[in-house]
């Protein structure tokens, strides 16, 4: 039976524990054998990343148990931490100090990078006999020095890095190489600062000689932004690229005259903004055809026919999906789902068939996810796109005369998007009566690069535009109540909050997750891989120091009257926590209610069960507190 009961006051059985654990994230996976490897982070086991197999039997096994975590740091981000090699062998970067090891069954796990130096390894990749990578060489404060090596797997590079043969090294940034099938070439993506990999990159091919490249030329990009090179067969290319405004597939022949054709083009993207290593978009089944993701907001499984025909794939993975390998028309495929982060099993011609190797196993009934209601809102340049999850409880709705509270989520990056699908993490809210509304504002990818580049030179105005015009527009709609929004992001996303709550009172509450408060000791702390971020996003130093200080929310603080929570990593290497603890003090000696919530362990982006667990629940009870409700079964969070 159902009780009328206050928004954000119901009962639900979604604890901060289960979602806490229910929300893996799939690190590449592959078809080993007749065996299925995968891997995953292990929330309860301080976040570390584990690489498991699912056996032909069906069993689910460690193949690299505690305190073992494959976790690269190459651009910070990493990516492609591991991979198989032959059938009976894993590699791995170890993440305390980013070696490069080896395990195989019945044999001691061993070094194949040496330890010396901060010496850094991702991207990893075995092909045509070659364990192919991109190393990161930091030399104290000087900047970090890349190029695609190849690593022998008989351990004599493990104490002489002169054994580790440099394939190219002649710019600042690598990504996807790939050896051509009879190995005499190499295909790979590079780029240079000050662009960033979805601005401008180049496609480039090289002749090999002695497993070495000899020369090479660019293929293709320039004023693009080229992705994942595929070799068809030994002179034909199949990458992504949008001369067009939006990431389609291109067959490339690598003939005197560089015959290029494009593959079934669409309004859609198969493509995304390269913040990792190892990311796959497509993939080339055994008889030719393509299996890609197509994304327009949404995701979409399409198979491209020979003759450009296309098929869409039913899935219940509706986002940030990933073909992470193929073997026949057998694909898998991760991605985010009704339940949370899983790897499917999938064969396209007879996707029926479909079987979820991992995933979050739902704790509860459907009924208590939130269904997306994809939304679009007139903002200052043009339509605003975002995914409305409106209070969803089975065994309680709101009193009739009253509209529900609602939170704004804001996505980090900024270049990057979010899907119309509910996380565990979404419905820990929704299921308590508080709506919320994940907006894609102008910058975000997903919807082309003239959407994506709405945000150059506009950062700290477009973004905080759109949402304030997403939750305005929302309450007028008479979704929700204008008097109870709050908003909520990290990173990036956490910029956005503290932007918007310092140039308008469209917000009752806001949630800083590691958000940049300063411009300038963001230039100045900043990795090598966003080292020039900001000459696009706001304008190159010094020439643009007075936009930073301006758009710095540290700037105007003394503006800042609104109730805010603060949770910070200690070990944030991109956004220190002196940021958010300048935030703090400011709060503190204008007496605005506040709390600060500072993780010893974490870095940037929360990985540790128990972390989430503080995290979720201290997040409805400051809510609760600000907008007038009371979160049952929640411990109470003490504000400064």
């Amino acid at each position: 039976m159902t009780s009328e009961l206050p928004y954000g006051s119901w009962p639900s059985p979604l604890t901060a524990e289960a979602v806490a654990t229910a929300s893996p994230r799939i690190e590449g996976a592959r078809f080993v054998g007749d065996e299925v490897w995968w891997g995953q982070s292990v929330p309860e086991e301080a976040g570390r990343t584990a690489v498991r197999r699912r056996t032909a039997s069906g069993d689910v096994l460690d193949l690299i148990g505690a305190p073992w975590s494959a976790r690269s740091r190459v651009h910070e981000y990493g990516g492609g931490a591991w991979t198989a090699v032959a059938d009976d062998a894993l590699v791995f970067v170890e993440k305390s100090d980013q070696r490069v090891w080896l395990m195989k069954e019945g044999d001691t796990t061993r070094p194949l990078t040496p330890l010396a130096g901060d010496m850094r390894f991702g991207g990893l990749t075995w092909q045509g006999g070659r364990l192919l990578a991109v190393r990161e060489t930091h030399h104290g404060d000087r900047v970090p020095r890349r190029d695609i090596v190849e690593i022998p797997l008989d351990g004599r590079a493990a104490k002489d890095a002169k054994a580790l043969p440099s394939l190219v090294e002649d710019s600042h940034f690598y990504a996807h190489p790939t050896l051509s099938p009879d190995g005499s070439h190499l295909a790979w993506i590079a780029w240079d600062h000050p662009d960033m990999p979805w601005d401008r990159a180049e496609l480039r091919v090289g002749r090999l000689e002695d497993g070495l490249v000899a020369e090479w030329a660019t293929v293709a990009g320039g004023s693009t932004s080229p992705l994942q090179p595929v070799w068809l067969d030994d002179d034909d290319l199949l990458y992504s690229d949008d001369p067009t405004g939006r990431w389609n597939l291109w067959r490339l022949r690598l003939t005197a005259d560089l015959h290029l054709e494009p593959v079934a083009p669409a309004d859609a993207d198969t493509g995304g903004p390269l913040w990792v290593l190892g990311q796959r978009w497509f993939a080339v089944l055994e008889d030719g055809r393509v299996v890609a993701v197509r994304t327009n907001g949404a995701d979409e499984l399409v198979v491209i026919g020979a003759d450009g025909s296309v098929q869409s794939v039913p899935t219940t993975l509706a986002a940030e999906l990933s073909v992470e390998d193929v073997r026949g028309s057998r694909i898998l495929l991760s991605g985010a789902g009704p339940a949370g982060p899983a790897l499917w099993e999938i064969d396209v011609d007879d996707p029926g068939a479909a079987r979820m190797v991992v995933g979050a196993a739902s704790r509860w009934d459907a009924e208590w996810m939130p269904r997306a209601r994809a939304v679009s809102v007139d903002g200052p340049r043009g339509p605003v796109h975002a995914y409305d999850y409106p209070p969803t409880n089975p065994d309680a709705t709101g009193p009739q005369d009253e509209l529900p509270p609602y939170v704004v989520f804001v996505h980090g990056g900024p270049t990057t998007h979010v899907g119309g699908t509910a996380s565990a993490k979404i419905a820990f809210f929704t299921s308590r009566g508080v709506g919320v509304l994940d907006v894609n504002y102008g910058g975000s990818s997903g919807y082309g690069r003239a959407y994506r580049e709405r945000l150059r030179g506009q950062w700290g105005v477009v973004d905080v535009d759109d949402v304030i015009a997403a939750a305005t527009g929302h309450a007028d709609a008479g979704r929700a109540d204008r008097e109870r929004l709050a908003i909520a992001g990290g990173s990036a996303g956490g910029w956005t909050v503290l932007c918007a709550l310092t140039m308008s009172d469209a917000f009752a509450a806001g949630i800083s997750r590691y958000g940049v408060a300063d411009l300038r000791l963001m230039a100045e702390d900043t990795h090598d891989f966003e080292a020039t971020y900001l000459d696009s996003l706001v304008g190159p130093l010094p020439a643009a120091e007075a936009l930073f200080v301006a758009r710095s929310p540290l700037s105007r603080l003394d503006r800042l009257r609104t109730p805010l929570l603060i949770e910070q990593g200690l070990d944030d290497l991109m956004v220190p926590p002196t940021q958010s603890e300048a935030v703090r003090d400011v709060l503190k000696a204008n007496g605005v209610p506040h709390a600060y919530l500072a993780f010893a362990g974490e870095g940037h982006g929360f990985r540790r069960a128990e972390t989430v667990v503080r995290q979720l629940e201290a997040e409805i009870a400051f809510l609760g507190q600000v907008l007038g409700f009371e979160p049952p079964d929640i411990p109470p969070l003490e504000l400064d």
